[in-house]
């Protein structure tokens, strides 16, 4: 084929129309980038808007706190449900899915005191915060649910 077949022929590129329309794009977009850093925005001239007011909210808790009494919920569900005759003092395991953290029971030892119902127990916990070990004691209230008596960390 003749250079001269070969003009006409369309090119891979698209051509020359095609380059001058990437050039033109590249241009525009330079310009509108620098136009943009060229003093548009300071932080000496941001200012705190001291025209809005809000009401006064209680300080929602910490993500610590909420996983810690989800954990010892999750303890006091496995002390409160667990056969102690069976278990003859192995210690029994515990998970809480929704925190990731997970420990045994050991030492459930149970009581009955002015006609309450209560297990002591000893506990660890670990988690992605460390180990921890736990001291308790569940009482079954009234109505027959249980209820945590103390948790502390030992």
């Amino acid at each position: 084929m003749s250079r001269a077949a070969q003009a006409d022929q369309p090119s891979i590129f698209g051509g020359p129309g095609l380059r001058t329309l990437i050039v033109a794009s590249l241009v525009c977009t330079c310009a509108l980038l620098s136009a943009c850093g060229s003093g548009g925005f300071s932080l000496e001239k941001a200012e705190v808007d001291r025209s809005f007011y809000t009401s006064n909210v209680s300080a929602p808790r910490t993500s610590v706190e909420v996983d810690r009494l989800s954990d010892e919920a999750t303890i006091r569900n496995a002390v409160t449900s667990a056969d102690i005759e069976t278990m003859a003092g192995a210690a029994l395991p515990w998970a809480n899915a929704e925190t990731g953290a997970r420990g045994q029971i050991s030492g459930i030892v149970e009581t009955r005191g002015k006609g309450t119902l209560c297990r002591a127990f000893s506990a660890t916990r670990e988690s992605f915060d460390g180990i921890g070990m736990f001291k308790g004691e569940a009482c079954m209230v009234a109505s027959g649910a249980w209820r945590m008596q103390s948790f502390e960390s030992l």
